[in-house]
């Protein structure tokens, strides 16, 4: 008799609020209960407890609540979950999923779990990230990169809990604040369900076969470096050069996470040491041939989903504000008031380009900011496609306006999503999309 294969399980966190209105279709049953619930339904916050509403009843829950379903083929739609949080697309829609519903309570609000299998949750993340009409091969790259990412962060969260003291998300001062977004937020859960970490929209996005095909084609496949799983990151575009782990999150560095010139050749009369003004200038200012570099609508088709390809200008960007403008969004993001600023100075850049410190002279405070990403959340309304830029400050009528002209979409370690599907597209296996951005790493079956 053929032993059935276990599959290790996700605490995927999906959303917080006070209320939470969701339906169950079919049966479910508290964890702790006999009952048996299904149809509309409603749980809110009451100092520390969960107060479910079902029907006519009403019940009382301390601390967490959980949710089993009757049957494997019973779901559940939450009603309001806000997508593509503090990003330019950001909005509400229903989602539907599949598997046990938790709900924790803390910081009066509660929490929403969805507890399922990882080959289960891996064919909505690759149908939230991926389209249908993706390649095959780009399919099961997203496959083992996806689980990969994943199974590392349920390690490293594991590894934290028992050693919190030695985890820290940022380095401050009166004249410096550089920190970094990872782990800081996901306590109760293993991932969230955003872009934070990768989107998983359940069966809201329907897995097609061509995805299914891919988990199950490659499942528990993950790349490897000296026995460890990698933590394999992605993004959308790195704009034609990689980043270092180490120069976006914590100082720890992954040799399989090199710079990787995002081309089966280096480009030519490109000097890449961007440590020298000049040699980022002529980077950011051309656009050098790249995987990523595309404006194929039929490539672009299978990464961008609909409110992605809101975006079109990726590869190479502007952003141009007037001061008063630059002045008050970054006030409003970073909290300090800086008066009027004078001058944007990149002080640090990474192995892309990217900026990893940054000055900012205001005419009541000089501070410098970092990493990439609180440097993307401060000087934009949402993000700021990424760090990879050149400021350039400028009078038009008399007015001083600064111009960001940048390169990448994203924060550049690991796989660029938009250069592995022109690898796909060009007729590159998945494990060989995987290798190119991936050095020294292996390919492994884990379960």
């Amino acid at each position: 008799m053929k032993k059935e294969r276990k599959f290790p399980e996700v605490m995927a966190g999906i959303f917080s609020d006070e209320v939470i209105s969701f339906t169950l279709h079919g049966l479910f049953m508290p964890e702790s209960d006999n009952l048996r619930l299904s149809g509309n339904c409603k749980v809110f916050y009451d100092g520390g407890s969960i107060v479910l509403q079902a029907g006519d009843r009403e019940i009382e829950f301390t601390g967490q609540l959980m949710l089993v379903p009757v049957d494997p083929s019973c779901s559940f739609t939450l009603h309001g979950v806000t997508i593509g949080l503090e990003f330019h697309w950001q909005r509400k829609e229903d989602q539907s999923f599949r598997g046990c519903l938790r709900f924790k309570a803390g910081n009066e609000k509660i929490t929403v779990i969805n507890q399922i299998p990882v080959e289960e949750y891996l064919k909505s993340v690759i149908s939230s990230e991926m389209r249908a009409n993706a390649s095959e091969e780009l399919l099961k790259a997203h496959a083992v990169i996806s689980r990969g990412w994943l199974l590392a962060q349920i390690e490293k969260r594991r590894n934290i809990a028992v050693d919190t003291e030695k985890y820290r998300t940022d380095f401050t001062s009166d004249t410096e604040i550089i920190r970094w977004y990872d782990r800081e937020d996901h306590k109760e859960f293993d991932v969230c369900a955003d872009d934070h970490c990768q989107r998983y929209q359940g069966i809201t996005k329907v897995a097609t076969p061509a995805v299914i095909k891919a988990v199950e084609e490659t499942s528990g496949e993950v790349m490897t470096y000296e026995g460890s799983i990698c933590d394999t990151r992605y993004y959308k575009c790195c704009g034609g050069l990689t980043e270092l782990f180490e120069n976006v999150w914590e100082p720890v560095s992954h040799p399989y996470l090199q710079r990787i010139v995002d081309n089966p050749v280096p480009p030519e009369a490109y000097d890449l040491d961007f440590t020298k003004d000049e040699n980022i200038r002529k980077w950011i200012s051309s656009k050098p041939e790249a995987f990523c570099n595309t404006t194929d609508k039929k490539v672009l088709n299978q990464v961008l989903n609909d409110y992605d390809l809101e975006t079109t200008d990726f590869y190479r960007w502007t952003v141009t504000y007037s001061r008063d403008e630059l002045s008050e969004l970054i006030r409003t993001k970073t909290g300090i008031d800086f008066g009027i600023i004078n001058e944007l100075i990149p002080l640090e850049r990474g192995t892309s380009g990217r900026i990893i410190r940054l000055k900012i002279e205001g005419t009541l405070k000089t501070m410098i900011i970092g990493k990439e990403l609180e440097i993307r959340k401060s000087l934009s309304k949402t993000h700021l496609y990424s760090s990879c830029f050149i400021p350039e400050k400028i009078v038009r009528d008399g007015e001083v306006f600064f111009i960001l002209h940048g390169a990448g979409w994203g924060h550049g370690v690991g796989l660029c999503q938009i250069g592995a599907a022109v690898m796909g597209a060009k007729g590159y296996k998945y494990d060989e999309i995987l290798m190119h951005y991936f050095k020294g790493a292996r390919l492994e079956r884990k379960y």
